[in-house]
């Protein structure tokens, strides 16, 4: 009996002392587990909030259309830019009679009729013809300097032209044209006249053209003992000698 009962303490202890250590274990796995389970949550919730912050609702932003600088608010709807309209085009119409084209304002665009009540659809009066048939007078063309102006044939370049506003017109409103070479360099036909007459034969004529080679030759000859003075007030008096850039006279 003695022997037993340290026996019996002694598996006690053991016992008692397993059971603390499972308890300690379990509850080290237990932070361990909550700590793994509470990160990722932890990350979602963080993830989420930039999701929301980087949403293209939140952080895009409105932007008024291009055309709403160019568009008078207030005025008469078949007064305003084509650009500021949409428009129907009518291509059975007869080329050169009156046509019609039945329009409607574009968005932010606010217009009224000739009694001052607000208009979204109207129709617009013009005549049935492409934008490229317009008169010159109604649309604007590029400019060319490399091309020469006096020439036997005329010389003729390239050039973008765009219709003006308030004019409206079938096709496009944008095109290509083969105009004249028609610019100046500011040289003034009645001063190369003048110097042509007076100071001919010293060659102030060519010199004033930008004509530095026949202006010496001149120079040198006298004049070409006057018979080139004559031919040269002849020529610029009719306007076959001109600037040396190819521009024309003012």
């Amino acid at each position: 009996m003695v022997a037993v009962v340290p026996l019996k303490r002694g598996c006690g202890v053991v016992v008692l002392f397993l059971l603390q250590f499972g308890v300690l274990s379990g509850r080290g796995s237990l932070s361990i587990e909550h700590a793994q389970l509470r990160s990722p949550l932890s990350k979602g919730q963080v993830t989420s909030s930039d999701s929301w912050n980087t949403s293209p609702g939140v952080t895009e932003s409105t932007k008024a259309p291009s055309y709403i600088p160019n568009c008078p608010s207030g005025g008469l709807c078949d007064r305003l830019p084509p650009e500021c309209v949409m428009c129907s085009e009518n291509y059975s119409c007869i080329y050169g009679k009156p046509t019609f084209l039945e329009c409607r304002v574009r968005e932010h665009i606010h217009c009224v009729d000739k009694e001052n009540h607000k208009q979204e659809s109207f129709t617009i009066n013009t005549t049935c013809q492409f934008c490229w048939q317009l008169p010159p007078s109604e649309y604007e063309c590029s400019s060319s300097t490399n091309c020469t102006t006096v020439s036997c044939p005329r010389q003729r370049y390239k050039a973008s032209c765009k219709v003006r506003d308030h004019i409206h017109c079938l096709g496009n409103r944008t095109f290509s044209k083969m105009l004249y070479c028609n610019w100046t360099g500011g040289y003034k036909w009645s001063t190369a006249l003048a110097l042509s007459i007076t100071l001919g034969g010293f060659g102030a004529d060519r010199f004033y053209l930008g004509q530095w080679r026949e202006g010496l030759g001149k120079l040198f000859s006298f004049g070409g003992l006057g018979i080139w003075t004559l031919i040269d007030v002849l020529l610029i008096g009719v306007g076959y000698v001109g600037p040396a850039d190819g521009s024309l006279y003012i």
